[in-house]
């Protein structure tokens, strides 16, 4: 992989799959490792409030296992803040969170909530974590981001990820477009540029292609593949589509 470009794995949805039968496999950590061995630059855990996934002790267990970076992504609450203090990761991402969603919807609304965030996230960029701020493509929130003092946004791809597989093209190029000058507007206030939600082989490589991305975070479609190609084979693929697209 190019430098410039890396491809942090989300490893959520092995956890799903272990919590739906109450059983100890299979086992997310195991997942994060053969993801790093295959060469996943980093590994994104969400501790969720209501622990549908990843549990504590796989954060515990992720923080002592792994050689790459780990991502932390968490709501803005006290209690997720104590435990990122606590193991001081790699990186948090701040995501918005409602029990009753099935997965993420829409980015953090950090203009509404700018001085709250701004204190929060205080504690944790002196504790040493890079702190990153998932988001939609909105010159709002990114510049709320950026006053806050995030060093990182994650831009929310899904709905450009929807219109391609929805069959509405014109929606797409829209989001598209929406994406490719947010990803510059934030790269011009000196944040770095991350992205994800929702991409797979076929929607990929034009987010791949933005100059300012840094960094892509899948997880949902990687594990999917995994059940017919096996995990290594799908972050193999995916990773060669990110060098065609930047290359």
């Amino acid at each position: 992989m190019t430098a410039d470009l890396r491809l942090g794995v989300n490893i959520d949805h092995v956890a799903t799959v272990r919590n739906a039968r109450g059983t100890a496999f299979p086992d997310p950590v195991r997942a994060a490792l053969l993801a790093e061995r295959a060469g996943a630059d980093g590994i994104t855990a969400h501790l969720r409030e209501d622990r549908r996934h990843i549990r504590d002790e796989d954060i515990t267990r992720l923080k002592a296992a792994l050689t790459v970076p780990l991502n932390f992504e968490m709501a803005a609450t006290a209690e997720m803040q104590a435990i990122a203090l606590r193991h001081v990761p790699h990186a948090v991402c701040i995501v918005p969170e409602r029990r009753e969603e099935r997965t993420t919807e829409g980015g953090l609304d950090v203009a509404r909530t700018e001085n709250a965030l701004a204190q929060f996230i205080a504690p944790l960029r002196e504790a040493g974590c890079r702190v990153s701020i998932f988001i939609a493509a909105d010159a709002t929130q990114i510049r709320a981001a950026h006053r806050i003092g995030a060093a990182v946004v994650e831009l929310h791809t899904g709905a450009y990820c929807d219109a391609h597989h929805e069959g509405r093209p014109q929606e797409r190029d829209a989001e598209l477009a929406r994406l490719s000058g947010m990803a510059a507007l934030a790269h011009d206030l000196g944040l770095e540029v991350h992205a994800g939600h929702g991409l797979t082989y076929e929607t990929v490589q034009p987010i791949a292609a933005l100059p300012q991305v840094r960094e892509l975070n899948i997880g949902h479609f990687l594990i999917g593949e995994a059940i017919f190609a096996g995990l290594a084979e799908a972050i193999a693929q995916m990773r060669r589509l990110m060098v065609e697209a930047r290359s």
